[in-house]
């Protein structure tokens, strides 16, 4: 069986391979760190006040929001934290991915913004299920603990 991660599509410039080639690593390594320390910064407040969101927890019919609001808070700071230096990856993307379509559905249908609301939201959960499907690359932590969950 062939390993995906292996198999490149063929370059549609090929003379411009060698420019982009060396960089598709980091790139995805970029786009993890950045995605990874704006959750981080999305998630300072509500760690610094993991009650402040009782009553939108709640509003949206997470009861209760003693137990929610904190978790919600955690799985932003702590879980942005994991997914920026790629230490168990997958299920760190997979909460904020969830997170994140939850915030589609305010955006989206509660508060009615429709699409142009929840945008910002579908994009950030697009990235995180990048992340949760493929985990992280060599330039991570779990690449230099050789394993990923």
């Amino acid at each position: 069986m062939t390993d995906i991660t292996s198999v490149r599509p063929p370059a549609m410039v090929p003379a411009l391979q060698r420019l982009y080639l060396p960089f598709d690593t980091t790139a995805e390594t970029l786009l993890r760190v950045i995605a990874g320390v704006l959750l981080v910064t999305h998630g300072y407040g509500k760690i610094m006040n993991p009650f402040g969101a009782v009553g939108m927890v709640e509003g949206l019919g997470f009861y209760p929001g003693v137990f929610w609001s904190p978790l919600l808070a955690a799985t932003e700071f702590f879980g942005g934290i994991l997914v920026a230096i790629g230490l168990f990856t997958r299920p760190a993307a997979f909460a904020a991915m969830i997170v994140l379509l939850v915030t589609v559905y305010f955006h989206g249908i509660v508060q009615g913004e429709g699409l142009g609301g929840a945008e910002k939201s579908i994009l950030w959960a697009a990235i995180f299920l990048f992340f949760a499907v493929r985990g992280s690359n060599a330039q991570s932590v779990d690449a230099k603990l050789g394993r990923q969950i």
